[in-house]
């Protein structure tokens, strides 16, 4: 008996192998990037590229700015904000840019838009109080809800990988946003807000690693003229920033590989703002774009997450093994 549901175990594991294995064969080849380019002549407009630069595509094409595209996790849609009907809002549209649909309508501007890893929120950062502040709703954009409620500018939400948290761009305390902002994180209701960094100039534009351990981030700490500007990174609960690059030229936008091993990031060493992709530890920067226009907000996704998620693995392993039983 022992042997006959051994052999079963093993031809349900072959079928396993060989039904999973077409989808995880190259699936890093398969990665996206979304960005946003005024390469065609229009305004900004939302593109998408493999995480080689390859195969560069345009998804929206109006005469309004698109920007800010954040993924879902499924790797199905695009959020993102627009201008198209006036005041900037949030809109969602399919991967491959169709089905474009708005999801915010008011009187002010939202914009900014990050997907929780859970699916289930989009974050944002809108005007509709008053000042700059965080909000959270529903994926359908259903239920928005006011995170940060105070008179300071806050902006640039970035999901934690296990949608507990939020790491924010902050000037509280300083009043002036031209020349003082900070990096905090907050819980996902908006409550126990805690300052990462502390310095008299300005970082913004956190992005959490996707294994939870450190938050990049842009920062400028030279001139008043924000020329010099380059990639830090500092663990998620506090500690000293590490510079990632240093160069005469402008580094900033950081957006991390779902493997928590790359950085894709915006720089203008070539003479014009373009998308670079670097090593976690600042090494090996490389062009992906490489054109004569402006490149920018790059948003990393790669598919062996929709493919395979944790969850699912365990249960199909976990009946293959009372199977053998």
């Amino acid at each position: 008996m022992q042997r006959r549901c051994n052999l079963v175990h093993l031809i349900l594991a072959g079928v396993v192998v060989l039904v999973l294995t077409p989808l995880m064969v190259g699936v890093d080849a398969q990665g996206q990037i979304a960005f946003i380019s005024d390469r065609d002549g229009n305004s900004w407009e939302i593109y998408v590229m493999d995480i080689n630069g390859e195969n560069q595509r345009r998804l929206t094409n109006n005469a309004h700015h698109d920007q800010s595209p954040s993924w879902s996790p499924d790797g199905r849609r695009i959020v993102f904000s627009s201008d198209r009907d006036g005041d900037s809002e949030i809109y969602v549209m399919a991967a491959d840019g169709g089905n474009q649909q708005r999801l915010t309508q008011n009187d002010h501007a939202d914009w900014q838009p990050s997907w929780s890893p859970d699916s289930k929120r989009i974050a944002f950062v809108s005007n509709r109080a008053g000042n700059d502040e965080i909000y959270v709703m529903d994926a359908n954009g259903g239920n928005p809800q006011n995170l940060t409620n105070n008179p300071d500018s806050d902006s640039s939400p970035s999901w934690s990988p296990d949608s507990k948290r939020i790491a924010f761009t902050s000037n509280k305390g300083h009043g002036d946003v031209g020349n003082f902002l900070e990096i905090y994180v907050m819980d996902a209701d908006g409550g126990n807000p805690q300052r990462l960094t502390q310095n008299d100039h300005m970082d913004w534009q956190p992005s959490w690693s996707p294994d939870g351990k450190h938050i990049a981030f842009s920062s400028y700490r030279g001139d008043r003229d924000l020329r010099n500007l380059e990639i830090r990174v500092i663990e998620a609960g506090g500690g000293q920033p590490r510079n990632l690059t240093k160069n005469i030229r402008n580094d900033d936008n950081p957006s991390w590989s779902p493997d928590s091993k790359r950085i894709a990031f915006v720089s203008n060493r070539a003479g014009n703002d373009e998308i670079y992709v670097m090593d976690a530890d600042g090494g090996n920067p490389r062009n992906l774009t490489n054109n004569p226009r402006n490149d920018a907000d790059p948003a990393w996704f790669n598919p062996a997450f929709s493919v395979a998620p944790t969850g699912k693995k365990f249960t199909i392993w976990g009946g293959l093994k009372r199977v053998s039983q």
